[in-house]
């Protein structure tokens, strides 16, 4: 494996462990919002509420972002990691450097923002 690989691969894989630890204390905000509706007024709930929705947002987001790396390390691991899907050229070790989960060549994702 080369060595830029090889950095990259470490850098997943922290990402990763950073995302389950976020994940697991931002499990608390996105729990369903219970408030005595007698000691805490309309407002507060709704800003419970949309803290709830925000939470829940973010989690889903964390979850994609850990789906992405953990494909990229798949990836890393078959030997097919650093080509693109479409066009299954070299993906440029610059781009995957700033994105290492990227999919497309810079080419076709260009063409997919078309």
């Amino acid at each position: 494996m080369p060595p830029e690989i090889t950095q990259i691969k470490q850098k997943l894989l922290q990402l990763h462990d950073e995302l389950i630890k976020v994940e697991q204390s931002g499990n608390e905000a996105a729990q369903t919002v219970e408030l005595d509706q007698s000691s805490v007024g309309r407002l507060s709930r709704m800003d419970a509420l949309q803290g709830q929705a925000m939470a829940k947002e973010t989690q889903q987001r964390r979850a994609l972002q850990k789906q992405r790396i953990e494909s990229a390390l798949q990836r890393i691991d078959n030997n097919s990691f650093g080509f693109c899907i479409r066009c299954e050229d070299e993906i440029h070790t610059k781009r995957l450097e700033v994105d290492p989960t990227t999919l497309l060549c810079l080419e076709c994702a260009k063409q997919q923002e078309r």
